[in-house]
């Protein structure tokens, strides 16, 4: 090689002149690999260090450098207070419901009827909410429920994020009354449950909270989301996997919608306002059953 050589490339990374000498040793432009353990050069002969920087030039142009997203920062917020309105909420209901000293049904009168929906009596897509049908129908509910609340409420704050989970829960009721035939009954707090996940699933992936540089880190929050219904929300022929699903659905569709307003999810007066109106929801669709 002649005396008189001329760096066309220099880096820290010793893959980047390999890749580099690749490309001029396809077009036989020699050259050769100079450094040490810190840096290396590529250097060619005189004569050869336009072509080769023309070469290489073009090789930059068709592999722009890969720029990593930084990540998008998450603030987690205080989900004790909608973590502990859940649990006070069912379990109260309950044993209200199984008061023997009670002079009206609160199970006829809370729960999904098919028929008495659709006649106008909308309050029954949000008390079946609060109603079970025995121990372990409450204990599953309540458990799961706690954890994809205590999730929800710690990325959308407690408020926030059990309202979200009331209207997508009562949606999904409301859905699914609409596809059964009139007679479908149901109660659970299940629908609650996979709206709260939905919720979840749908904030992450829209918010961007996970990697984004390959597809299956940007799909993984909806296919996790999808993978758990699945795994939880089908079971014994008595699962309302209607009801489940479209819970699921709608707290999805809730999850992307509240991720476009995220900056402003951190105000106390919004999660306060919004948690004040869950317990109005609630509470003014069970005066409502109950003067029925």
């Amino acid at each position: 090689m002649s005396d008189d050589l001329r760096v066309v490339f220099q880096s820290s990374n010793r893959t980047d002149c390999s890749d580099r000498a690749l490309v001029l040793a396809a077009v036989q432009i020699p050259f050769e690999i100079v450094g040490d353990t810190m840096s290396c050069a590529l250097v060619v002969p005189a004569e050869f260090s336009a072509q080769a920087m023309h070469q290489l030039t073009q090789y930059d142009d068709e592999n722009p450098p890969v720029i990593v997203a930084k990540p998008v920062p998450i603030v987690y917020q205080n989900a004790l207070p909608g973590f502990l309105g859940y649990a006070l909420t069912i379990c109260g209901i309950a044993a209200i419901v199984t008061s023997a000293s009670l002079t009206q049904d609160w199970y006829l009168a809370g729960r999904v009827d098919g028929a008495l929906i659709r006649d106008g009596e909308w309050w029954r897509t949000v008390t079946a909410l609060t109603l079970h049908s025995g121990l372990q129908h409450l204990v599953g509910n309540l458990g799961f429920g706690l954890l994809f609340g205590l999730f929800a409420g710690r990325l959308l704050g407690s408020g926030v994020a059990w309202l979200a989970i009331l209207v997508a829960a009562t949606a999904g009721n409301v859905l699914n009354t609409l596809l059964l035939e009139s007679t479908h009954r149901s109660v659970g707090a299940s629908t609650a449950v996979f709206a709260a996940l939905g919720l979840v699933a749908g904030y992450v992936w829209r918010s961007k909270l996970m990697r984004q540089d390959h597809w299956p880190y940007r799909v993984g929050p909806i296919v996790g989301g999808f993978a758990l219904l699945m795994y939880t929300g089908t079971g014994t022929e008595n699962t309302d996997v209607g009801a489940h699903l479209m819970g699921f659905l709608s707290g999805l569709t809730g999850g992307i919608l509240l991720a476009a307003v995220r900056n402003r999810l951190l105000s106390p007066r919004l999660q306060l306002g919004c948690g004040l109106a869950a317990m109005i929801v609630v509470l003014g669709a069970w005066l409502a059953a109950l003067q029925s």
